[in-house]
């Protein structure tokens, strides 16, 4: 269960109103408001670590929780001591925490647009102009051929 995006907050809100409509249904309500406020203490404890993790579940002081892959899950482990302590002051008794490793909803990361190398005119003109005036020494051969290969492709 995942309750700490504002889209997901939307979605909480309408699984606890479904919830509250449906008798039979009605008795998970406690167990799933449960978890959603384990999820945001742990998220405020951690908010980097939990963008990309979710709690499995929480019985008998053991807190699963899942990881998309074993770089997340390292650095995780780390924090564990330090969320396993917060959570205590904040009530919950956390005797172990334990990780897995699975496949879930893909990391949502900004799409990197290519990067165009623009040069000006200007800077075209002046590199076949260095190109010109660099002095034909064999040290300068390689640097001289790049120079033009520059010029030739930006025309």
């Amino acid at each position: 269960m995942r309750f700490n995006s504002p889209n997901q907050n939307r979605t909480a809100v309408e699984a606890t109103d479904f919830l509250r409509r449906n008798d039979r249904m009605a008795a998970l309500l406690p167990a799933v408001q449960r978890m959603a406020q384990l999820q945001q203490d742990c998220a405020a404890v951690l908010p980097t670590a939990f963008s990309f993790c979710e709690i499995l579940s929480f019985e008998g002081g053991v807190l699963v929780l899942s990881t998309p892959n074993t770089s997340v899950a390292a650095k995780l482990k780390q924090q564990l001591p330090k969320l396993q302590e917060a959570l205590a002051r904040k009530g919950w008794q956390v005797e172990n925490i334990r990780l897995k490793v699975q496949m879930m909803r893909a990391m949502s990361t900004p799409p990197v647009e290519p990067r165009k190398l623009v040069i000006p005119e200007v800077g075209v003109d002046s590199f076949a102009e260095l190109s010109e005036k660099l002095e034909p020494t064999r040290q300068n051969a390689t640097l001289i051929a790049a120079l033009r290969n520059l010029v030739a492709h930006r025309r």
